[in-house]
């Protein structure tokens, strides 16, 4: 072999095991990106806060007839923000580099009470910077509680949503279940697996 080829072969794979390093580090860092519920904001039971209720007793008249009407017609709309928290430890110490990262989608489904429910995505893109504290962005969620939990019955429902809204003194378990991509300067990663993600962990 020439001493030219020979270099050139040399160039190639330092090139290749450089380039593979740069690889192995940018999924190393990335697998790193841990999520964990936040709060539950903004909880409207068909148009009605839940805000200051801990209890059925706590609605107005009005309030109960527009909820119990809703039930005979099979329906019980709500709405809420479910606040996600993002945290990316890469800030360039403890052997790692400082990795900023951008989620370009997050398809993830409801789950309640380990029933799955509604599912969405991210509207656009999120910023999670390699800064050490954790990011939180707002999942918007509208769903109709008598299509899943119907068998509760009224009272149930509502109990339902008071422990959804956080305000009941036992508060509900909820779960998400998403598969994330990340952006990087190697293009697009798509999580090999779903996350499940919940309120007492980063995950």
């Amino acid at each position: 072999m020439s001493v030219r080829k020979v270099v050139i072969c040399s160039t190639l794979f330092c090139f290749l095991l450089v380039a593979g390093c740069s690889v192995y580090q940018t999924f190393q860092n990335i697998s790193r990106l841990k999520f964990k519920l936040g709060a539950v904001n903004g909880l409207l039971l068909d148009g009605i806060t839940v805000s200051n209720k801990t209890r059925i007793q706590d609605f107005n008249a009005l309030d109960i007839l527009k909820l119990t009407t809703d039930v005979t017609n099979k329906r019980l709309p709500v709405s809420f923000i479910l606040n996600v928290n993002a945290l990316n430890p890469n800030t360039g110490k403890g052997g790692y580099s400082k990795t900023d990262v951008s989620l370009k989608s997050f398809p993830w489904k409801l789950l309640i009470d380990d029933k799955e429910t509604v599912s969405g995505d991210i509207a656009s893109p999120i910023s999670v910077p390699g800064v050490g504290d954790s990011v939180v962005f707002p999942i918007k969620i509208e769903m109709d509680l008598f299509k899943y939990f119907q068998d509760k019955g009224y009272q149930g429902l509502v109990d339902l949503a008071l422990k959804l809204g956080g305000q009941n003194k036992d508060p509900l378990k909820i779960k998400l279940v998403a598969q994330p991509t990340v952006s990087s300067m190697l293009g697009d990663i798509k999580y090999p697996g779903e996350l499940t993600i919940v309120q007492t962990e980063y995950r």
